[in-house]
C-alpha cells in the first residue's frame, strides 16, 4: 500500500560541518522527511526562517557562536516549526524542557533514537481543522479559514499557493496566509480556471506570471519551480491562453 504519511520538511543547524553531514545521511535514509535546508549558523537560520515558510521541523544544535540554538528557538517566528535539539551536552535538558521542543537528542546519535525524535515530532503535529468549502462571493473572491476565522481572500491578488505539510500558504505580494487544508484540497475547491498545479508543492496564478526560463516561472517578486512531471501539461496549457 502506498505511504500516506504526510511529508515533513526539515532544516538542519549546526556548525560543525560532520555533525550536519550525519544528520543528512539521517534524513536521506527517512522515508517522509525531506531536507529543506542545512545551515551552519543560527543567524543565516533565522533569516531563512523569516523569508520561507516551509519547514516543518528543526534539527538544531545548542552550542553556537554569536547565537546559540536555544536564543534561535526563543526568536522563532510564528507559526514555529517542531523542534529537535541535537546537542553534545545533557546539561540543556531543564532548558530545552521549558521551551516545550520536541525532543533532545545527545551526540553521537544513533538512527533508531533519531527515527524515536522524530515519531515524537509527528505525534505532536496538529491535525488539520475540517475545513468548510470554500464559499464563492463573487468571480474572485473566496472565503478561507485562516487562524480560526474566515477570511476574505482576492484570488485576482494571489501568486500561488505553496505545500506546507498538511497546510497551505496563499502567498500574495504583501502577504502570506497559512490555511489549513491541504494543497490537494485546495486544488479540487478551486473554482478558478486560470490557477495550475505546476508541482506537487505549488499551484499558481497563471494570469500573474510574468516570465518562464529554465523551467522557473516569475510571479512578482517570487519563483517557482516546475515540476518535471507537469512541464509539458502545463507549457500546452500556457500556449492555449
Amino acid at each position: 500500500m502506498p505511504n500516506t504519511t504526510p511529508t515533513l520538511h526539515c532544516a538542519i543547524i549546526d556548525d560543525n560541518e560532520i555533525n550536519r553531514l550525519t544528520l543528512e545521511h539521517m534524513v536521506e535514509l527517512t522515508d517522509g522527511l525531506e531536507l529543506a535546508a542545512s545551515l551552519p549558523d543560527a543567524r543565516q537560520a533565522l533569516a531563512w526562517l523569516r523569508e520561507s515558510p516551509k519547514v516543518d521541523l528543526l534539527l538544531l544544535d545548542v552550542e553556537m557562536p554569536h547565537l546559540s540554538g536555544l536564543d534561535l528557538v526563543r526568536l522563532l517566528p510564528a507559526p514555529a516549526p517542531a523542534v529537535v535539539l541535537v546537542t553534545s551536552h545533557a546539561t540543556y535538558a531543564v532548558d530545552a524542557f521549558e521551551l516545550q521542543v520536541a525532543d533532545y537528542l545527545v551526540k553521537p546519535v544513533d538512527y533508531p533514537r533519531f527515527l524515536k525524535a522524530l515519531e515524537r515530532v509527528r505525534n505532536r503535529q496538529p491535525q488539520p481543522a475540517a475545513e468548510p468549502e470554500p464559499l464563492a462571493s463573487d468571480g474572485q473572491n473566496l472565503f478561507v479559514r485562516v487562524n480560526n476565522k474566515l477570511l476574505r481572500v482576492d484570488f485576482d491578488e494571489v501568486l500561488y499557493i505553496e505545500a506546507l505539510s498538511t497546510y497551505s500558504v496563499i502567498v500574495t505580494e504583501k502577504q502570506k496566509h497559512i490555511v489549513y487544508v491541504t494543497l490537494k484540497s485546495m486544488e479540487e475547491r478551486l473554482p478558478f480556471a486560470h490557477f495550475a498545479r505546476v508541482h506537487r508543492s505549488y499551484i499558481v496564478n497563471t494570469r500573474r506570471i510574468e516570465s518562464v526560463e529554465d523551467n522557473q516561472l516569475r510571479l512578482g517578486s517570487y519563483e517557482v519551480p516546475i515540476g518535471k512531471s507537469y512541464q509539458a501539461d502545463f507549457m500546452k496549457r500556457l500556449r492555449s491562453l
